[in-house]
């Protein structure tokens, strides 16, 4: 009898995947630079630039590094085979995403109450910052209590409703660049209307993609975990 020989390992496989928390780091890029500059700018004591931040720079401080750790660990949540492969991970980095979530959207409202209105903006813009910081701090809330009653789709849903949030300030980096370069530096309704179409095509998308997931998910057998489940974190919280 002839002896067959052993198959070679398969090579590891690529996931191709890579390119959304690839593409999400690089929308974050731009705010995340500028949030750095603003902190060593802040160190260097007051200037006109960090006037009004330079008396409390607490808020500042915690916005700039919670949107930053959120948005980046964000990043690598939303790669599906990332959840599947390592469960444990996703489960224990939301533990530091969320609070970071939470902190950064907390601050954005507290500055946006409290602190002056730049020169360029106006209070439509204010209240829009109100209403999407309330809505991502909300959503991580509500996406939390989702997932410790074990209630994955909810819990996908509103992550990724503040996700789209948090990464409006990347979107809106890419929509004020040609507005700048075709008409100049926005102000007032202009760079009010900007910022919050920014919004809306982030959480537009990102409840299309939702959506779409779901209604792409098998029917799982009952008391069965689907894939979903176990990627997203559905093991049990404590």
């Amino acid at each position: 009898m002839t002896t067959l020989a052993p198959r070679p390992a398969a090579p590891p496989r690529i996931h191709r995947d890579w390119w959304v928390p690839a593409s999400l780091i690089a929308l974050t890029a731009v705010p995340a630079i500028a949030g750095a500059a603003r902190l060593v700018d802040l160190s260097t004591g007051p200037t006109a630039e960090n006037a009004r931040f330079s008396d409390l720079p607490l808020p500042i401080v915690v916005h700039i590094v919670g949107a930053t750790t959120y948005c980046i660990l964000g990043a690598f949540q939303l790669q599906p085979s990332l959840r599947r492969r390592r469960p444990a991970w996703h489960r224990w980095s939301g533990r530091v995403l969320v609070p970071a979530g939470i902190a950064a959207g907390l601050s954005g409202i507290w500055m946006s109450v409290f602190s002056d209105l730049p020169a360029h903006d106006n209070a439509t813009l204010m209240w829009l910052r109100l209403v999407f910081g309330s809505l991502m701090v909300a959503g991580l809330v509500l996406g939390l209590l989702a997932i410790r009653r074990r209630d994955v789709v909810t819990h996908q849903r509103w992550m990724a409703r503040s996700y789209a949030v948090a990464q409006g300030a990347g979107t809106q980096a890419l929509f004020l660049l040609p507005y700048v370069v075709l008409v100049g530096q926005p102000s007032g309704n202009p760079k009010a209307l900007v910022m919050g179409l920014a919004w809306v095509v982030n959480l537009t998308v990102a409840e299309w993609l939702v959506r779409r997931s779901v209604a792409g998910r098998m029917p799982v057998a009952k008391g069965a975990k689907s894939d979903e489940e176990i990627g997203s974190g559905g093991l049990r919280h404590r």
